[in-house]
């Protein structure tokens, strides 16, 4: 029996050899197919993923374009704003191309409002950085300082600008566009306001004036000028002239109060002013200190050494400070100023004419020493 069984283990062994072997034929086959079909969907499905991103990219020019157009920021503008003013200039190919270049620079939200000088068919990314150099930007600024006469700031502005002086000249001769309070009277002498103002593309003559005319008005209420001159009984033009008068002979800050102090004691003892910047005004020159017998005696109505009152108009643009020293004038009995050092600004303020006498003997002597004079 236990040979039997030995035999027939034996011969059941030796006729399974056989098969095994096409079983793992059969099995690496079929292992091989499933592979192929594998890598076959591996690669077909990379492809099909190229052609969809592909697909969804956003439409985008290469490189840093050519050429040059002016494009406008304006305010509120949104990267997709921006990036839809440059697909309509042919800046960029498209609004995503520059949207998504902004998306990945957290610069992107430092775009500043105003004009930019870009270049036609840039990459979203060219551009970018172009708008966020500062050399791109177009701004163009005109600073008017305290105290100039309308005819220097005319000047000023086509010195500054590329408007011409024709076209300057007829913004400033259309009184009535220019938006000037009731009380200027149509005369925009004293009240283009002393600031740095932009000049952008979009800068007209006639738009800076009104700007100008408008920071007046806006520093005038902000100085309560109305209300403060009728604590004053006076007018609002009348201020304005008096704020011009104490910009143009206060040396320092410090004594616009007091040198506001000296002129409303002179109006209200009916005495003459007696200011040299009147009649320098009056002839336009500049650069002189004092006046001579000559030109004291010169008929106008600036001439506050024959005349008693204020001049007629204000005598140049007055700053914040001299407004407001027009306001609230320091309290004091003087009624005669003058300043004894021209370099340092130091003046001497006097109630009596013999102490005010002394105090020009100072500037004599100043003079005889310093070039300044």
């Amino acid at each position: 029996m236990s040979d039997l069984g030995l035999g027939t283990g034996t011969s059941t062994g030796q006729r399974s050899g056989p098969k095994r072997i096409r079983g793992c034929l059969a099995a690496l086959v079929a292992l091989a197919i499933i592979v192929g079909i594998g890598f076959f969907a591996y690669v077909k499905g990379v492809e099909v993923m190229k052609g969809w991103l592909a697909s969804t990219h956003a439409p985008d020019y290469s490189g840093g374009g050519h050429g040059s157009v002016v494009v406008q920021v304006k305010s509120g503008d949104t990267a997709s704003d921006i990036g839809a003013t440059l697909e309509k200039a042919d800046v960029v190919k498209s609004v995503q191309a520059f949207a998504d270049a902004a998306r990945e620079d957290d610069r992107s939200l430092t775009i500043q409002v105003g004009y930019y000088r870009m270049r036609l068919q840039m990459s979203g990314a060219r551009a970018l950085t172009r708008m966020l150099d500062p050399d791109s930007q177009i701004n163009t600024g005109v600073t008017v300082p305290e105290g100039l006469r309308a005819k220097e700031i005319l000047d000023l502005i086509v010195s500054h600008t590329k408007f011409t002086a024709a076209k300057v000249g007829a913004a400033f001769a259309d009184m009535q566009a220019l938006g000037l309070p009731s009380y200027a009277k149509n005369d925009a002498e004293g009240y283009l306001y002393p600031a740095t103002y932009s000049v952008t593309p979009g800068t007209t003559p006639a738009g800076l004036l009104r700007e100008m005319t408008a920071r007046f008005e806006e520093a005038a209420t902000e100085v309560e000028l109305t209300a403060g001159a009728e604590a004053l009984h006076m007018s609002a033009t009348e201020v304005v002239i008096v704020a011009s008068l104490v910009q143009a002979e206060a040396s320092r800050p410090q004594d616009m109060p007091k040198v506001a102090r000296v002129i409303y004691n002179r109006l209200q003892d009916g005495m003459a002013l007696q200011l040299d910047s009147t009649l320098h005004y009056a002839v336009d020159s500049r650069g002189v200190v004092q006046t001579t017998d000559q030109l004291r005696d010169l008929v106008t109505p600036y001439n506050t050494y024959t005349l008693t009152g204020l001049p007629p108009t204000p005598i140049d643009s007055p700053g914040e400070s001299a407004l407001k020293a027009a306001l609230n004038p320091a309290k004091g009995s003087w009624r005669y100023f003058v300043t004894v050092n021209l370099r340092t600004g130091d003046s001497r303020f006097a109630t009596s004419y013999a102490e005010h006498l002394h105090n020009v003997g100072l500037l004599h002597e100043y003079c005889q020493t310093s070039k300044a004079c």
